[in-house]
């Protein structure tokens, strides 16, 4: 059974810019003048930076409040801080799929903002948990919560922006989980002085200050956040039908309606494409490496000899150094359209940083070696994931896709909580390391067969091009089309 999910604002027929209309239809004087500010003009209605700052921040500040005494103070083993983790995972891996099928339906700015709303709720929550019990609950429902916003965003920019300026885009949205990650090392050391006031622990602070702050921006963005571009406040007429006239043209949006209508077999489709096959291996990867460095950077610090909460501040200027370098390597993959050379880089990077931590005693060098593996595992994130959105279509195909690799991603994460948690012991780490390292290597090793599947792919197109006009061409094939090129 097909239902019709046509997107809100965007494609309805209010909306609707002529499918034989093309950026022709603009004096090249106007496309030149238009080009040069819009995309900066519609960055102004986009925050979802913030959003993503906040997910990560009450994501992982668990991390924190355990150096803060979370875990004494609620009488927690080793194994149930692990499990407390891992309860997260679940319900946002399930929680990826449906939720950004139902982006479309309901509305990105509805949804999103929803969802920081009540994840925010949950987060403050947690700052009055007696018990491990408590904790599972809340843990649980801030994963279910979560769980559409990092694919939600992702889909939600994929329909804003063309192919080859996505990522610079995509690394502002991710490169704030590197600054949350200094954020929240500065953040932690300051709320935790406010041990005792009205009776609650440091930790607790952490989680209601952090949590009543996610409430109030999530109500606050429901009011300004566009739909789509054609709703975008900002824009005038003229630049909301050049926008979309380049969506059109880039692939970026369906020419043709039709393709958007919601089909299972669509939803499906994914599971037969390689290159999609070869990105779930390496959202697996990532997202055993990221999760373990996020969740137990402080911990790592403090095994190194540090107090509470100078193992708090010394976690900052590492994720300062990946939120630099993710912005200049996305830069990069959308200026050269080398998305897999940049994770290939990337993949060197945390290789290089695990040997560092693994054959080394020196707590220097071993310090030293999270700024390689951090920069290089946060800088893999926009990459990879507008890697997925640039190469696959239509509408549905996408959507699934980055739903499903950002599952992915948590499955590693779910790993990533026993890996640190339970399975190998501070301060050293080692049978941890020596999987993150596999891993790293892994991550490359995906990432370059896909780079390789994809050329080989391009070349077949470009020979099916010169046999055959596009309008002889099957209607449907989404990025299956010979005129469909896919970035490398």
């Amino acid at each position: 059974m097909e239902k019709d999910m046509s997107l809100k604002g965007s494609l309805n027929s209010t909306d609707k810019v002529s499918d034989s209309a093309s950026t022709s239809s603009f004096s090249g004087e106007q496309a030149a003048r238009l080009e040069k500010y819009v995309w900066w003009k519609l960055d102004l209605s986009v925050v979802f930076t913030i959003f993503y700052l906040l997910s990560w921040l009450d994501r992982t500040n668990l991390g924190n409040a355990r150096v803060a005494g979370l875990q004494r103070d609620l009488h927690l083993t080793n194994d149930q801080y692990s499990i407390a983790l891992t309860v997260t995972f679940i319900p946002y891996i399930f929680a990826e799929l449906p939720s950004n099928l139902l982006l479309k339906v309901v509305g990105p700015n509805i949804l999103l903002s929803t969802l920081l709303v009540l994840w925010g709720v949950v987060t403050t929550l947690q700052g009055v948990v007696h018990n491990y019990a408590g904790l599972l609950a809340c843990r649980f429902f801030l994963g279910l919560f979560e769980g559409g916003v990092l694919p939600g965003i992702v889909l939600y920019l994929s329909l804003f922006y063309p192919r080859a300026q996505l990522q610079k885009r995509l690394s502002v949205v991710f490169a704030a989980s590197s600054l949350a990650g200094a954020f929240s090392g500065l953040l932690a050391a300051g709320i935790s002085e406010m041990s005792g006031i009205g009776g609650r622990p440091g930790w607790a602070w952490i989680f209601i200050l952090e949590g009543i702050f996610t409430v109030l921006f999530g109500i606050f963005s429901s009011f300004f956040i566009p739909s789509s571009p054609m709703n975008c406040r900002l824009l005038k007429q003229e630049e909301k039908e050049y926008i979309m006239l380049r969506l059109r043209e880039d692939g970026a949006i369906s020419k043709d309606d039709r393709n958007d209508v919601f089909s299972w077999r669509e939803v499906f489709k994914i599971f037969y494409l390689p290159h999609v096959w070869l990105l779930f291996f390496v959202f697996f990867f990532h997202g055993t490496i990221l999760y373990s460095l996020s969740y137990f950077a402080p911990s790592i610090i403090q095994g190194l000899g540090y107090s509470a909460n100078r193992a708090q501040l010394m976690s900052v200027p590492p994720y300062a150094a990946a939120f630099v370098l993710t912005n200049v390597a996305s830069y990069v993959a959308d200026r050269y359209h080398c998305r897999g050379a940049v994770v290939m880089f990337c993949s060197a990077c945390t290789i290089v940083g695990f040997s560092m931590f693994l054959g080394s005693h020196k707590h220097a060098v071993q310090y030293g070696s999270l700024f390689l593996t951090l920069s290089g595992i946060n800088t893999a994130a926009p990459t990879i994931t507008s890697w997925t959105a640039n190469n696959t279509a239509p509408h549905i195909r996408r959507a699934s896709a980055i739903a499903v690799v950002c599952m992915l991603t948590n499955m590693g994460g779910i790993l990533s909580t026993w890996l640190l948690g339970s399975l190998s012991s501070a301060p050293r780490y080692t049978k941890a390391t020596i999987v993150l390292l596999v891993f790293s290597i892994g991550l490359g090793v995906a990432a370059g067969i896909n780079v390789l599947y994809l050329w080989t792919q391009n070349k077949k197109k470009a020979e099916i091009r010169a046999t055959i006009t596009k309008e002889e061409e099957p209607v449907g094939l989404g990025d299956r089309s010979a005129w469909f090129i896919y970035i490398l």
